[in-house]
């Protein structure tokens, strides 16, 4: 596997990236096993997973809900979560701060069937337009989601054992 990236979003996602920052925001994502199963995938999908995780980062940042959620599986759940409840959290975040920024770094892919199974830790930053001060909203470290190729490219799938 290549050496782990750092995703750092501007002024624009798991913000949290397709599949770090979305599950976050709700609180859930699955602890990694200590050993993944699966394989590591083609460096053409790992480019793949790699610029949706971007794109995802992009538009979290710039709190743009829908374009967020298109990125997320009609089926997804990871534990209670599911895409309508990803959509409450999301939209609470958005709400309460004024301005989100996101640091994502991927530290494991691998291809398992048909699923792509992404390990990332990271942080969210949020400001608070009345304290005008930043505060950690999220942190994680080698957390599990799962995604996988929906309507021509990568959606977030969820953890659903």
């Amino acid at each position: 596997m290549n050496t782990p990236i750092v995703l750092r979003g501007g002024a624009g996602l798991l913000a949290v990236g397709l599949f770090g920052a979305l599950a976050l925001a709700a609180g859930a994502l699955a602890q990694s096993p200590p050993v993944l199963p699966g394989g590591p995938p083609p460096a053409e999908v790992e480019r793949e997973l790699r610029a949706a995780i971007a794109l995802a980062i992009h538009r979290f940042e710039a709190k743009d809900l829908e374009g967020l959620l298109a990125l997320v599986s009609d089926e997804y759940r990871t534990g209670y979560l599911t895409k309508g409840t990803l959509r409450a959290q999301l939209l609470g975040m958005f709400q309460l701060y004024e301005t989100l920024k996101t640091n994502v770094r991927v530290e494991e892919i691998r291809l398992v069937g048909e699923h792509a199974w992404v390990v990332s830790s990271g942080k969210v930053l949020g400001r608070l337009p009345l304290l005008g001060r930043w505060m950690t909203v999220l942190a994680w470290e080698r957390e599990l989601e799962v995604a996988r190729r929906e309507a021509g490219g990568w959606r977030l799938y969820g953890y659903q054992q």
